[in-house]
């Protein structure tokens, strides 16, 4: 018998992006909550990977999600 066990996944700050742009888009969560909110919508076993990056990318838990996906393509500009 095989036991699939999933690893942790290495998440680039672009990862967490889409991520954080789907929740917004999906209206899951708001661009006015502070990012460590995403903790809620990833595995806790891969929120160490996460935070991590986030550091490595200059950003803060308390920073707004806004801050995090503030590059946005508009269709009906």
């Amino acid at each position: 018998m095989k036991t699939l066990e999933k690893t942790a996944t290495d998440y680039s700050i672009e990862m967490i992006k889409d991520e954080a742009r789907h929740l917004v888009e999906a209206g899951t969560v708001s661009r006015h909550q502070p990012i460590y909110i995403l903790c809620q919508y990833i595995p806790a076993r891969e929120w160490v990977c996460v935070e991590c990056e986030l550091e490595q990318s200059d950003y803060l838990l308390r920073d707004q999600i806004g801050d995090l996906i503030a590059c946005e393509n508009w269709d009906n500009d």
